[in-house]
């Protein structure tokens, strides 16, 4: 089944992990065999040939350029200006994949409709659809570069990423947004951005709702009821987002999945999660909702960790294709199930993009 993935950190495996994401993913894990410089070596889940084979076609794709002050314990650039040329050289390499025909960057509705086009016709051979974001603004030295980079394409930012932001605080903080926060989504608001509220905290959530009338969406998020913890949603916070019309991506970090992982401990292999999981996380949104309008798959695979760190039973990003069995079995009718897994991302994008 066709399927919409909303949150994939690409250009990131490609440059900073230096991974080749045009080759077969057996190839990659071999060059990194022995390795162990960083999480995940040789367990890593994407690439785009292995993305053909879960049948992704559209996906969220991802710029990260986190910056952090003099001692701040978090990982990241030393200066908004190096975090600046980190993107632009992860755009460089999103433009090189378009060049090479394994890409194509949608900047508005009349392209994504001719990519929908393309794969409804059964086009095995149309480049994979993307939607560039932007996690974490710190590398946006002043508002103007927003605009910038609204130019090459950028069409979502999430203010946050871990711990403190110039514009938003993040996972592992407490607070409200930055002063300069609140201009960067009237900003947004302007030029017709969409905001991705994951990461940031409960105040800078509520905060955010307030202020910003555009579209709004969460990548990659789950429940907070199931599995406790401040990167987490809360029922509450569900609920805002439905009544906003959002759609929920479902992430398959093993340790938003199981209530009690200890990072660096606790293994698939010793807490038994499973892709189930990830079904639970969506149900759950849908049963708040009462339908399954808001919920989808935002799988944040390869995002800093490998299969080290998801559920047991997923080899590669083509095992996200399994939750439509999973789907089934708890009673999901195949129309809910195509809005899940790609339906609700298309029809958010849709209304979000310019014509």
């Amino acid at each position: 089944m066709l399927l919409f993935d909303a949150h994939l950190d690409l250009s990131l495996n490609a440059l900073t992990w230096n991974r080749d994401l045009s080759q077969p993913l057996a190839d990659i894990r071999e060059r990194e065999s022995g390795l162990a410089d960083i999480k995940g070596r040789a367990r890593g889940t994407v690439s785009l040939p292995e993305m053909k084979r879960a049948e992704i076609a559209f996906c969220v794709a991802t710029q990260i350029g986190h910056s952090v002050s003099k001692h701040s314990p978090a990982y990241g650039w030393n200066s908004p200006e190096q975090a600046w040329a980190q993107t632009q050289g992860q755009i460089a390499w999103y433009r090189t994949m378009e060049d090479r025909g394994l890409m194509k960057q949608i900047l508005n509705r009349a392209d994504l409709e001719a990519s929908m086009q393309a794969n409804q016709s059964g086009n095995k051979d149309a480049p994979l659809a993307y939607i560039l974001s932007l996690e974490g603004a710190d590398s946006l030295l002043e508002l103007s570069y927003l605009e910038t980079a609204y130019a090459y394409g950028l069409r979502a930012v999430g203010p946050a990423h871990y711990g403190p932001g110039r514009y938003a605080p993040g996972t592992g903080e407490s607070g409200p947004l930055e002063p300069r926060g609140r201009e960067l989504l009237a900003e947004m608001d302007r030029l017709g951005i969409a905001l991705d509220v994951t990461h940031l905290t409960d105040e800078g959530f509520w905060e955010a709702l307030d202020v910003f009338e555009g579209t709004i969406w969460a990548s990659h998020s789950n429940c907070r009821s199931l599995v406790p913890g401040q990167r987490q949603l809360s029922d509450e916070q569900i609920k805002a987002l439905i009544d906003r019309d959002a759609v929920i991506g479902a992430a398959l970090d093993a340790w938003m999945l199981y209530p009690n992982w200890v990072r660096g401990e606790t293994t698939p292999e010793s807490s038994g999660v499973m892709l189930e999981a990830v079904v639970e996380h969506i149900d759950h949104v849908c049963q708040i909702a009462g339908n399954a309008r808001h919920s989808g798959v935002g799988s944040d695979l390869d995002g800093g960790f490998g299969t080290e760190q998801t559920p047991k039973d997923l080899d590669s990003i083509a095992d996200l294709q399994r939750i439509v069995g999973l789907l089934e079995a708890k009673g999901y009718a195949l129309p809910d199930i195509e809005g899940i897994m790609h339906g609700n991302w298309l029809r958010i994008m849709s209304d979000s993009l310019g014509p």
